[in-house]
C-alpha cells in the first residue's frame, strides 16, 4: 500500500508540473498571438485580426498530430478555445445567430468560434443577415442544410439580395430530445418545435405521440421557452436548452436517423485567402435558353472540378425565373477553379461568387473508431 501511495504521489507531482508548463505555454502563445496582431498595425475592429484560413490550418495540424488518448473532437475543442481566448485579447468577435439562447445554431457558433466571443441571438434569419450587413455583428451563423431534410431554402433566398459572403462552414451532429415537465407521454397534449425538427423526428412522434398537436416555432429554444411553464406540453430541443430553461428530458435522441447532421454557414462581409482545403459557393443565373445550365457547368468538367451540390431557387426577377446555387471543391483564387469560373463568366456574363472558405474541420466523435 505504501508503494502504491508513493506512485500516486509521484504521478500527481508530474501532473502538477505538466499543468504548470501547459499554463506557461498557453500564456506564451497568447503573447505571441498579441504580437502578431500588433504587427498588422492599429486596426479598427476585431474582425480585422481574424483569419479563418489560418485557424483552419492550425486545426488541421492538431488532427494530424493527435494519436490519442483524447479524441480528435476533444483535442479540436481545446485548441479552438485557446485560439478564441487569444483572439479575444484584441477584442471579442461579435457573432449573430438564430436565437434565442439554447439553439443548435448557438452551439454551432461555439463549435466554430469558441466561447470567447460575444454571441448575439436574433429571432429571425433576416435579422442575422441585417446585423452582419450593417456592421453590428462581425459574422453570422445560419443553418443551410440537413442530411435528412435537405436545404434550408429561406437561407438560400436571403443570399439572392444580399452582398454578404460565405466565410466558413460548420457541420454538427444533431440530437433531438423531448423536454417536458409531464410525468409521461400520456400527459402531453401538444409539442412545440421548429418545423425542421418535426420533420427529423417524424417517425418517433408518429409512434409515440400520435395524439399530440404539433405546433411549429421559430426555433427549438423558443419551443423550450414556451414549455417551461406548461406541464401538459413538450418541446423538441437540445440538452443545452433543457439546462438553460430548466426542463427535464423525458426522452433523448429521438431523431429518426442516428447520423442526423446539420451544416451551418458562417457569413461575413469579406472574402478570405486560400487555406489549402477549401470549398466555393457560386450563384449562377437561370435565364431561359436550351442547354444553358449544361453550358454553365461544362467548364467544371473540363477543368476537373468536383461539384458537391446544386440547388435552384426562384430568382423573384419574374415568373418562373430561377437562379442556381452550386458548391464546388477548391478556392476561387486558385487554378483550376479560377480558370473554370472565367470560362463560366464567358458563357453567362455574370457569375456571382458567394464565397471561398475552409472546408469544415471534422474531428472524431467520442466513441467512434479512430480508423
Amino acid at each position: 500500500m505504501a508503494k502504491d501511495s508513493e506512485q500516486l504521489d509521484d504521478t500527481r507531482r508530474r501532473i502538477d508540473a505538466l499543468d504548470t508548463e501547459i499554463q506557461r505555454l498557453i500564456s506564451e502563445r497568447a503573447e505571441l498571438a498579441w504580437q502578431a496582431g500588433q504587427s498588422k498595425g492599429e486596426l479598427p475592429n476585431a474582425v480585422d485580426y481574424y483569419r479563418p484560413e489560418r485557424e483552419a490550418q492550425v486545426l488541421r495540424g492538431v488532427l494530424e498530430r493527435n494519436h490519442g488518448p483524447l479524441s480528435d473532437s476533444e483535442m479540436l475543442r481545446l485548441f479552438r478555445e485557446i485560439m478564441s481566448a487569444c483572439l479575444a485579447r484584441q477584442e471579442p468577435l461579435k457573432v449573430a445567430y438564430l436565437g434565442p439562447e439554447g439553439t443548435f445554431t448557438q452551439q454551432a457558433v461555439h463549435r466554430h468560434f469558441g466561447h470567447s466571443v460575444l454571441a448575439m441571438g436574433h429571432a429571425a434569419l433576416e435579422h442575422v443577415f441585417e446585423q452582419v450587413q450593417g456592421g453590428e455583428a462581425d459574422f453570422g451563423v445560419v443553418p443551410i442544410e440537413n442530411s435528412t431534410q435537405g436545404v434550408v431554402s429561406h437561407t438560400l433566398d436571403l443570399f439572392i439580395d444580399s452582398e454578404l459572403k460565405i466565410c466558413g462552414e460548420v457541420e454538427m451532429r444533431i440530437h433531438h430530445n423531448l423536454l417536458t415537465h409531464a410525468g409521461g407521454l400520456s400527459g402531453i397534449d401538444r409539442v412545440y418545435a421548429h418545423q425542421q425538427s418535426f420533420s427529423q423526428c417524424r417517425n418517433w412522434l408518429r409512434q409515440n405521440l400520435p395524439q399530440a398537436e404539433l405546433l411549429p416555432q421559430s426555433s427549438n429554444a423558443e419551443a423550450a421557452r414556451r414549455v417551461r411553464n406548461a406541464p401538459e406540453a413538450a418541446a423538441i430541443a437540445s440538452l443545452s436548452a433543457a439546462e438553460i430553461y430548466g426542463i427535464p428530458v423525458l426522452f433523448s435522441n429521438i431523431e429518426d436517423h442516428h447520423d442526423n447532421t446539420t451544416r451551418f454557414l458562417v457569413i461575413g462581409r469579406d472574402l478570405f485567402s486560400p487555406s489549402g482545403d477549401d470549398k466555393t459557393t457560386i450563384l449562377l443565373p437561370g435565364d431561359e435558353g436550351p442547354g444553358l445550365l449544361y453550358a454553365l457547368l461544362s467548364p467544371l468538367a473540363v477543368h476537373g472540378i468536383n461539384m458537391t451540390r446544386i440547388e435552384s431557387r426562384p430568382s423573384r426577377a419574374g415568373k418562373w425565373a430561377y437562379v442556381f446555387f452550386i458548391d464546388v471543391d477548391g478556392h476561387a483564387e486558385q487554378d483550376p477553379l479560377r480558370s473554370a469560373i472565367d470560362d463560366m463568366r464567358a458563357v453567362a456574363g455574370t457569375v456571382r461568387l458567394l464565397g471561398s472558405y475552409p472546408r469544415a474541420v471534422l474531428g472524431r466523435v467520442p466513441g467512434e473508431d479512430k480508423a
